[in-house]
């Protein structure tokens, strides 16, 4: 009988090498902004989402390249949804955490518009400004999130959660790395459990709360930043001041760099064998049922 060959991480690298050939058989050619969208790394996420099932990794892949057709959120612009940034609500932060991941900071307690669909649009803005400053060989993002001022006067409605929930998984798979709730209300326990229903399991597991009388908790979150980068309402040392007008020039200057990314061109998004797609856009409600 032959010894039986050791499992290594060079065949786990293989295994994954040839599912990812085989998804992108499977999703067929692709040509403009679908291709500059489906970098093997990408290919990659959707599989993991999916548990390294093609099929299932494929159907989910299709409908994010029929929502980017429609929602377009690469041709966002900063001035399209400043004012929803007025106050700070979200931004990406100057800092990165310990593996040099792009940082986004929420604070729920900034709420300045009621628009469900405008806030929507902002924060998947920010998104896509996060990933086009992601470092060379980084594909996820880290949020911090601060309760300061948070009140049930500023709770976004649990439909429109829903509806972000539905975005992040469904056509941003694996960018949360990890997401700290920073000293929340206790209120708060009951608005999330509602929330979690629409988590999948593994994005429940990335979701971490954080309270300062907690030792273990803040020492996990020291874990993935560095304390003199952290800002104060996190417990760190460094001071989170928003300054609109400054982060208006940054935005405006990455959508520059966006724009280059994605090309000037407007080819139509193709899935496929070559086939255009151009469904009737729909309520973002409607998308997430």
């Amino acid at each position: 009988m032959f010894p039986r060959r050791k499992h290594t991480q060079k065949d786990d690298s293989e295994q994954r090498d040839a599912k990812v050939i085989e998804l992108r058989t499977a999703i067929g050619p692709l040509s403009g902004r679908c291709s500059l969208f489906c970098t093997d790394a990408c290919l990659m996420r959707y599989l993991e989402a999916r548990n390294w099932n093609v099929d299932k990794a494929r159907k989910m892949l299709e409908e994010t390249l029929k929502w980017r057709s429609t929602y377009k959120p690469e041709e966002i612009r900063w001035h399209e949804v400043a004012h929803e940034g007025e106050t700070g609500k979200v931004s990406r932060a100057s800092f990165h955490d310990r593996q040099g991941r792009t940082v986004l900071i929420l604070r729920p307690g900034m709420q300045n518009t009621t628009s469900a669909e405008n806030n929507i649009r902002h924060l998947v803005y920010l998104l896509e400004n996060a990933i086009i400053n992601l470092s060379e060989g980084q594909e996820q993002m880290s949020w911090l999130i601060d309760f300061t001022g948070f009140s049930l006067n500023t709770s976004v409605p649990i439909r429109t959660a829903r509806d972000i929930i539905y975005i992040l998984q469904s056509h941003y798979p694996e960018r949360l790395a990890i997401a700290f709730l920073y000293n929340p209300p206790r209120f708060f326990e009951a608005f999330y459990k509602a929330v979690r229903y629409f988590l999948d399991p593994k994005t429940a597991q990335k979701v971490k709360f954080v309270y300062p009388k907690n030792k273990d908790s803040v020492e996990m979150m020291q874990l993935y930043f560095d304390i003199e980068n952290l800002p104060n309402e996190f417990g760190g040392n460094a001071t989170l001041k928003y300054d609109h007008e400054e982060f208006s020039r940054l935005m405006a200057q990455d959508d520059v760099k966006t724009a280059k990314f994605w090309g000037s061109d407007e080819k139509p998004y193709q899935i496929g064998n070559g086939h255009s797609v151009a469904p009737e856009p729909a309520p973002i409600s409607q998308q997430a049922g």
